[in-house]
């Protein structure tokens, strides 16, 4: 009886001190509580790190759904050392379980921070870490615009394109190094594929009018993209080359924004054709749209679905943009933070998407189960449209 009155008396001094430290955030953190009705996140203490890797564990860790306190308050505790190599053991202090003790070579010392922070998420979440993955968005020069890639918490951008055209609706080709991209840089708005090893660049559609949202399919094999060669825009998928086209949807209405469920047999897309733009489902191969139904929201555009199948994240516009999820399924919507442009993390659990302030457009990390939101310090100007590599 006594060891369990511990248990719960050191739960809630970790609860309190928790509460204290939310509500005396340090600003450097730059975690932006945007909505309220999260879980709590998890605190965790970091020890005997230094430099580069402390900045890079803080920052993986709090993308996470961990926030970083005092030993005295954390349920888990981190500590090494990153003199050479980076040290990491996980304990966590409830139980005083070890689990974790490993150390990092033959990497910099970026990518070994890295690597320890998806164990320790991993450990812990239960779920893979996602802190060594890419992220593929547009930049904005003026009247033209760029398709950039980074890492996911913009270190190491680089811009793709320099044809000072405008570009749109970049797409990661799932286990591959290429992306496909909307491009005006022949002066139409083609689909082109990009290689990043070798920069070769081939066009996947150029039909008369718009061609637009490629979505590639979970295999790598099918593209589904936006195609107006009929008249309206309406949903094609093709061949990963642009071959054995096949027209989808036949509205009079404009199709936008395809993604493809985890095993490739559906397609959700928004559409115009009952009204006000809504989520639609349809079979990959062929037939008839279903409205998904979205309680709560309206006007709902750029979906995308969940790796592991279970809900859809997606823009609503009500007066403003916000981020919402609903189950694939269908049904009541969750609203999650101000934003449009999401795009989920392959651990279906992140989303990174654009969030707009004082005329500026950023990219920020949404950890869902939490809702904080932390902005990604790419310093590149208007910033829009990312896709998670998967």
């Amino acid at each position: 009886m006594k060891k369990a009155f511990n248990y719960w008396a050191c739960v809630f001094t970790t609860w309190m001190g928790l509460t204290l430290l939310l509500q005396a955030q340090d600003p450097v953190i730059d975690i932006v509580n945007t909505s309220t009705g999260g879980v709590k996140p998890v605190p965790i203490a970091l020890s005997g790190y230094t430099g580069e890797v402390a900045k890079v564990l803080r920052f993986d860790l709090e993308v996470a759904g961990f926030i970083i306190v005092a030993e005295d308050v954390a349920q888990y505790s981190l500590a090494g050392r990153n003199e050479t190599d980076v040290e990491g053991r996980l304990t966590d202090r409830l139980s005083k379980a070890s689990l974790l003790a490993k150390k990092y070579a033959d990497a910099s010392p970026r990518t070994q921070a890295h690597a320890l922070a998806d164990d320790v998420i991993q450990a812990i979440h239960r779920t893979p870490g996602v802190c060594r993955t890419r992220i593929a968005f547009k930049t904005e020069h003026g009247t033209s615009s760029e398709i950039s890639i980074s890492d996911y918490d913009g270190n190491n951008a680089v811009e793709l394109t320099h044809d000072r055209a405008i570009v749109a609706a970049p797409t990661w080709i799932p286990g591959r190094k290429s992306l496909l991209y909307t491009s005006y840089r022949a002066g139409y708005p083609d689909i082109y594929s990009h290689a990043l090893a070798t920069g070769e660049r081939k066009p996947v559609a150029r039909y008369s009018g718009l061609n637009t949202s490629a979505a590639v399919s979970p295999d790598g094999r099918r593209v589904a993209m936006i195609l107006s060669k009929s008249g309206s825009p309406d949903l094609f998928v093709s061949d990963l080359d642009g071959g054995n086209l096949v027209q989808l949807t036949k509205t009079k209405e404009d199709e936008s924004s395809p993604c493809w469920s985890p095993d490739g047999s559906r397609i959700c897309v928004a559409s115009r054709v009952s009204g006000a733009v809504s989520l639609y489902t349809v079979n990959s191969r062929g037939g008839e749209m279903t409205r998904l139904r979205t309680a709560g929201v309206t006007r709902c555009t750029e979906p995308d679905w969940s790796p592991d199948g279970k809900s859809i994240v997606f823009t609503s516009q009500m007066g403003g943009f916000q981020i919402c999820t609903v189950p694939a399924s269908g049904g009541e919507a969750q609203i999650l933070v101000e934003g449009e442009d999401p795009s989920w993390a392959p651990n279906s659990r992140t989303v990174v998407f654009v969030r707009r302030n004082k005329g500026q457009r950023t990219l920020s990390l949404l950890d869902v189960p939490t809702k904080r939101v932390k902005n990604i310090p790419l310093n590149l100007g208007n910033c829009s449209q990312p896709a998670w590599a998967k």
